[in-house]
């Protein structure tokens, strides 16, 4: 699950070698190393920590230093820490394990995990403080040992009441696909489908509707929230490089439709987002954003 394949380094090599040029190769090497080494490291401690006492409940808590409702819940977290000894509490920045972030489907920071061995106990999204306490407070009694164990990826349980998480604003409703951004580098938002259209579309349909908004601007970014609050690193970074070019640009929340999320992966043979639209045709994801930036494409192809 955590391991970093051959594709994967030879990508990494390949792209060093673009960006920076044969001489300087060597040293990225070396620093790509010394990455996937951290990398691995660190998934490993993790596996190793949450698997020491199967019997133990952990609670994990995914978070990101530049978002504030994370940074308000580490003191809570804190807190609990010092009543609750017998808990085992990890910090997780999804952008550092990314795998480890997959396998648990966090899309926005701060998500709080609550396991007993590999057994999902609970799941609190947002700053909630109360129900955070709450649901610790529920499971930190010793467990009775059970007759056996499963190493199982962990089962699904009922959420706990949540607040709504914002990435880079004090925790409030996220903001409906269809709301304008206020950013100046920005036109708009593209509106979601409604629930009842989403379920009574054919594939055909889903594509036509795709289409329809890859071609509804210029430059479309499909991201994980909005410009002014976006749900995850990748999306915020995106938004970033696209304003500090004065990029003008239309978004559309996935996260506000399945359907879409689910038929862009598909539609533009593209798994992850943000994917970024240029002319109605798929330009890439944050690396290649991030390259056309560096190399001065980007200007050339929103021109």
């Amino acid at each position: 699950m955590f391991d970093i394949g051959f594709s994967e380094v030879l990508l990494i090599f390949v792209i060093a070698l673009i960006v920076l040029g044969p001489e300087k190769l060597p040293r990225a090497a070396s620093q790509v190393g010394r990455w996937i080494g951290r990398a691995r490291a660190m998934a490993r401690q993790f596996k190793e920590q949450l698997e020491e006492d199967l019997q133990r409940v952990s609670v994990i808590n995914f978070w990101a230093p530049w978002a504030e409702p994370s940074n308000q819940m580490n003191a809570v977290v804190e807190a609990l820490a010092e009543q609750h000894e017998s808990i085992l509490f990890l910090q997780v920045n999804p952008e550092e394990l990314e795998e480890v972030a997959e396998s648990f489907d966090i899309d926005s920071v701060p998500v709080f995990v609550v396991l007993r061995g590999h057994t999902l106990l609970g799941r609190v999204e947002g700053a909630d403080a109360a129900a955070l306490t709450e649901l610790v407070a529920k499971h930190s009694t010793p467990a009775i040992r059970a007759l056996s164990t499963s190493d199982e990826a962990p089962a699904a349980a009922a959420a706990a009441p949540s607040a709504p998480s914002a990435p880079s604003a004090p925790a409030a409703p996220a903001a409906p696909a269809a709301a304008p951004t206020t950013s100046p580098a920005a036109t708009g938002a593209v509106p979601a489908g409604s629930t009842q259209e989403t379920a009574q579309e054919t594939p055909e349909q889903l594509n036509a509707r795709i289409k329809a908004i890859m071609d509804s601007a210029k430059v479309v970014l499909f991201i994980k929230g909005s410009p002014d609050t976006p749900r995850c690193g990748f999306s915020r970074q995106a938004v970033a490089i696209l304003r500090e070019n004065d990029v003008k640009f239309t978004h559309f929340d996935i996260l506000q439709d399945e359907a879409v999320r689910q038929g862009l992966k598909t539609y533009n043979n593209w798994p992850t987002f943000p994917q970024l639209i240029i002319d109605g045709e798929l330009a890439g994801g944050l690396d290649i954003l991030r390259e056309m930036a560096n190399n001065g494409e980007l200007q050339e192809a929103v021109a």
